[in-house]
């Protein structure tokens, strides 16, 4: 839910947004404005037509600023609120679909029950028309307490990468912390106990306060 946008945007969200920074939408949109495979300008919302502002939203926005004029900035987001990571894994997404909650599956079927897959067909359509620079991750409350989700994570890095054809070390991946405990944060433990691992089987991974 946080990567796929549960706060309501506000009109200020949607002003002074660059003709350079285009969002590429992962699914048809069911108002009918996008398209599965093209780019748009990066107005919210930025993964399905019935979801909010994202995390994405204004770091391609920060992102852009940083580059010089002309420069263009692209984002794709497949995300699915409330799955667990396992659910974006290549070799247990299949299982992961089949086995899901009655109210989780509707989600993962409009990316054809395989999010993975459908992150690399749209990064494939990208890289026609530039580079790829990174991978943001935003991890909710499914697998806060999971050991292993630094290790399940660095295998869906670098099986991205392999399945399109980047060297893992020249892809980024930036991993948001959750909500802190002194603000009533239920998986405050999450930013102490399982993100700080992540660099470890990551070298290229940055954790984002």
């Amino acid at each position: 839910s946080n990567m796929e946008g549960a706060a309501r945007p506000e009109t200020i969200d949607s002003l002074n947004i660059s003709d350079n920074y285009l969002a590429m939408a992962a699914v048809d949109y069911r108002d009918g404005s996008r398209k599965m495979g093209n780019w748009y300008k990066a107005v919210p919302p930025l993964c399905r037509s019935n979801n909010g502002l994202t995390p994405a939203d204004w770091f391609g926005r920060t992102m852009l600023e940083h580059y010089p004029e002309g420069h263009k900035v692209g984002v794709i987001n497949v995300a699915v609120g409330g799955i667990k990571i396992e659910g974006f894994m290549k070799n247990t997404v299949e299982e992961y679909a089949a086995g899901a909650q009655d109210w989780l599956k509707p989600w993962i079927a409009e990316y054809d029950n395989n999010p993975y897959q459908r992150l690399v067909d749209m990064a494939r359509i990208a890289q026609k028309d530039g580079v790829i620079k990174g991978m943001l991750v935003h991890q909710g409350e499914s697998n806060s307490e999971d050991p292993e989700w630094p290790k399940k994570l660095a295998k869906i890095h670098d099986d991205l990468c392999r399945d399109l054809g980047l060297n893992p070390a020249d892809i980024p991946l930036l991993a948001g912390e959750l909500k802190y405990q002194e603000a009533d944060g239920v998986c405050w433990a999450f930013n102490r106990d399982i993100l700080p691992h992540l660099p470890e089987v990551l070298p290229n991974a940055h954790i984002i306060s």
